[in-house]
C-alpha cells in the first residue's frame, strides 16, 4: 500500500513524496509506477495519492484478453506464411522482421499499437535505407491484417499512415551497365589463359544475361554442345540460417533455353578440358552427370559473394564505371537492345516475367541511338 514519506530536498526543507503501483502497462505488459515529489505538507501529499487512487479505482479495467505481443502475432502468421513461398523468400522475410520490424513493434501488445507508432517507425525505416522500408511496411501491414482476421485487432492502423515517398535526386541516373566499349575493356583485363575460369564466368555473364545464382547452379549437362544452348532449370541461392540451396528458378518465364555463340561455346569446351585436368589432380572426377560448370576448391558450390569479390578485384584498378553482378545481365539487356533485337525477345531470352525492368533499359538504349541519330543527321548536312 502507498504511503506518504518525509524527505530533505537538496536546500535541507522538508518536503513529502510517495510513489504508487499503477498496474500493468496494456501495450508493453510491463509495471507500471509512479512517483510524485515536492509536496509541502504531509495533508498536500495525501490528497494527491487519494485522488491517484481514485482515477485508478474508476478507471474502466482493461480486459485481459487479445493481450497478444505484435511478435506472437508474427509468430502465428509466420507459421501459415511458410506453406506458401520457397525458402530463400522465408529466408529474407524472416531477416527483415528480426533485423527490423520486431525491434520497432514485437514488444508492444498490438491492439494497443497506434498510428502514430506505426508511422514513427516507417519513417525511421525511410531514413536508414533507400527502398526497402516499402517491403518492410508491406509485411508489418500483413501481420496487421492477420491480427485482424483472428480478432487480436478491430482495424489495421498500418493502413492508415502516411507512405513516405522518395524524391527523384536531380541529374542523370547512374545505369548499373556497360555499354560495349566499356564491356571490351573489362574483358582485356581478365587473362584467357591464366584466369579462364573467370574469364568464362563473366562470358557466361555478359554474352547470356543470367543471374548470379542460375550462373552458379549450371551442370555440364545444361550445356548442349550440339545445339550450342544452355538450359535454366534451377537456381544457388540463400536459404535458412544463411545456408546456400539449390531451388527452381525465380519464375516461371526464369525457366528457359538460351541460345549460345560460336565464341562462347569455344571457351565453354576450353575451359572444360581445363577443368577436368585441374580437378584430377586434386582427386575429383568432374565427368559425372551433374558436375558443377562452377565448383569451389571442394567441388561444391562456390559462395553467392565470388563473382562479386572477382569483379571488383579488376574492376578497382581500372578507370571504369562501377557495376554490380546484376549489372551483366543488364549490360547484356543493353547489348540486346542496341543489336536491334525487339522487347519480346529481350523478355523472353532474360526470363523476365515484368517487362518493367526489360523497358527500363530499351528506355535509356533508345535515348542513346536517338543521340546518335541526331549526330548523324548534323554530319550528314554538313552545313
Amino acid at each position: 500500500m502507498a504511503k506518504v514519506q518525509k524527505y530533505l530536498d537538496k536546500n535541507g526543507n522538508t518536503k513529502y513524496m510517495f510513489q504508487l503501483y499503477m498496474g500493468i502497462d496494456p501495450q508493453t505488459g510491463n509495471k507500471k509506477r509512479t512517483r510524485r515529489r515536492g509536496f509541502k505538507t504531509k495533508k498536500e501529499a495525501t490528497l494527491a495519492l487519494s485522488r491517484l487512487q481514485l482515477e485508478l479505482e474508476n478507471k474502466s479495467s482493461l480486459p485481459t484478453e487479445n493481450n497478444i505481443l505484435f511478435s506472437e502475432v508474427y509468430s502465428e502468421w509466420y507459421d501459415q506464411y511458410q506453406n506458401t513461398v520457397r525458402e530463400s523468400t522465408l529466408a529474407r522475410t524472416d531477416g527483415m522482421f528480426q533485423n527490423h520490424i520486431l525491434p520497432a513493434l514485437g514488444n508492444k501488445r498490438i491492439r494497443t499499437i497506434t498510428i502514430k507508432q506505426v508511422q514513427s517507425a516507417v519513417n525511421k525505416w525511410f531514413k536508414q535505407v533507400s527502398q526497402n522500408y516499402k517491403r518492410w511496411y508491406h509485411y508489418t501491414t500483413q501481420v496487421f491484417e492477420f491480427a485482424l482476421k483472428r480478432g487480436y485487432v478491430v482495424s489495421n492502423p498500418a493502413k492508415l499512415i502516411t507512405l513516405p515517398k522518395r524524391q527523384e535526386a536531380s541529374g542523370d541516373k547512374d545505369y548499373n551497365f556497360w555499354n560495349k566499349s566499356e564491356l571490351q575493356r573489362f574483358f582485356d583485363h581478365i587473362d584467357k589463359d591464366k584466369e579462364l575460369e573467370r574469364f568464362t564466368l563473366f562470358r557466361i555473364l555478359a554474352f547470356t544475361g543470367v543471374r548470379r545464382g542460375e550462373c552458379l547452379a549450371l551442370t555440364w549437362n545444361d550445356i548442349n554442345f550440339t545445339d550450342s544452348t544452355l538450359s535454366i532449370n534451377k537456381t544457388l541461392t540463400q536459404g535458412m540460417k544463411g545456408k546456400q540451396i539449390i531451388q527452381a528458378p525465380k519464375t516461371k518465364a526464369s525457366r528457359r533455353t538460351i541460345d549460345l555463340d560460336f565464341e562462347t561455346v569455344a571457351t565453354l569446351k576450353r575451359y572444360r578440358v581445363s577443368q577436368q585436368k585441374e580437378f584430377l589432380i586434386r582427386g575429383y572426377n568432374t565427368m559425372q552427370k551433374e558436375q558443377l560448370v562452377f565448383p569451389n576448391t571442394l567441388n561444391g558450390y562456390k559462395s553467392l559473394n565470388t563473382p562479386s569479390k572477382w569483379l571488383h578485384s579488376i574492376i578497382d584498378g581500372i578507370d571504369i564505371k562501377p557495376i554490380t553482378i546484376h549489372g551483366f545481365r543488364h549490360t547484356h539487356c543493353s547489348a540486346l537492345f542496341s543489336a536491334g533485337a525487339s522487347i519480346k525477345e529481350v523478355q523472353q531470352r532474360l526470363g523476365h516475367t515484368d517487362v518493367k525492368t526489360t523497358m527500363d533499359i530499351y528506355t535509356h538504349v533508345t535515348h542513346e541511338q536517338n543521340k546518335e541519330a541526331v549526330q548523324k543527321l548534323v554530319n550528314y548536312l554538313n552545313f
